[in-house]
């Protein structure tokens, strides 16, 4: 496993990194999540992404009792705050975020975080609050560094503006073969602001692993067959964008790595990118995925990857 320096902060992170969205705590029991996380750390691995909201606290409280007993330094914890909690609690204000950080490290029977992020951006509360609450819980000792998800350019840059705060040190932004947005405008102003990229479904939820056919039945046990996961991911599941990963097979194979290693390598490839975040329902799902920070891919066989999928 290889580690890069997330943006400006101390920290360095694995290049594949676990995440726990829609499954520890809820749907996945915790003696699978225990060994999904312990196979994670045999792999290298050393940065775990939560969320507050991932099973109304249920992801944050099993991560608490499996990390437990861990030495702290071993590991690099992210966990977010902005979408409700109850019917009361959502967004960015002052009193939320404060309230929500509190909540987070009891369930995580922790003292700080190392990464606290903004899930989304919230247009109900001043910039300026938001920035001088994240500050406080930084200066307070709860969190060491702050970032945000899915932010808009002018919203970043906006952030930057705010004089007398902390400064955020990663984005974390939907990013993968099949979905490119951020390339054009969120990578060129963080890398000005010293702000790396923590990417989710690199893998565009698992279609880019080759496993879902165009014209063929869902494969059971998967996220698409799934019936609230599976409506969220219809528009990549098309029969035409099926067929363009199918393309990308040859490559894959050409490259000596499976489909996913391929895309995950993809991924890594920007040097803005500091960690890729993958989820897994079994431990071993973890050992192609990690052995994909060790993959190095000729550059052509990228170009040609992006000329399959732009078709």
């Amino acid at each position: 496993m290889k580690y890069r320096k997330l943006g400006t902060s101390g920290l360095d992170v694995s290049e594949i990194s676990l995440g726990s969205w829609l499954t520890y705590g809820v749907g996945i029991e915790r003696d699978l999540a225990r060994a999904c996380v312990d196979r994670a750390f045999d792999l290298g691995i050393n940065f775990i992404d939560t969320a507050n909201v991932y099973g109304r606290g249920a992801a944050e409280t099993v991560l608490g009792e499996i990390l437990a007993g861990r030495p702290r330094h071993s590991y690099v914890l992210a966990t977010k705050v902005f979408f409700p909690m109850s019917e009361t609690d959502s967004g960015l204000s002052r009193a939320q975020i404060l309230k929500q950080i509190d909540a987070s490290l009891t369930r995580l029977k922790l003292d700080y975080v190392d990464l606290y992020q903004c899930h989304r951006y919230d247009p109900q509360v001043p910039l300026e609050e938001t920035m001088a609450a994240l500050s406080e819980v930084v200066r307070q000792g709860k969190a060491r560094y702050i970032g945000f998800s899915e932010w808009k350019p002018e919203q970043i840059a906006a952030a930057f503006a705010v004089p007398g705060v902390e400064r955020f040190v990663s984005s974390q932004p939907q990013y993968s073969l099949l979905y490119r947005r951020i390339e054009a405008e969120t990578i060129p102003l963080s890398e000005s602001h010293g702000v790396s990229q923590i990417v989710w479904s690199p893998l565009a939820q698992g279609v880019l692993s080759g496993k879902y056919l165009p014209g063929a039945r869902l494969p059971e046990a998967t996220r698409a067959a799934n019936e609230i996961m599976g409506n969220a991911m219809q528009n990549w599941l098309k029969p035409e964008i099926l067929e363009k990963v199918q393309r990308l097979r040859p490559l894959a194979a050409e490259a000596a790595c499976t489909m996913s290693q391929f895309a995950l390598a993809w991924v890594l490839r920007q040097p803005n990118v500091a960690s890729a975040i993958v989820g897994a329902s079994r431990p071993e799902q973890l050992d192609e995925n990690a052995a994909a920070s060790d993959i190095v891919v000729p550059p052509e066989l990228f170009s040609r990857a992006e000329a399959i999928v732009a078709s």
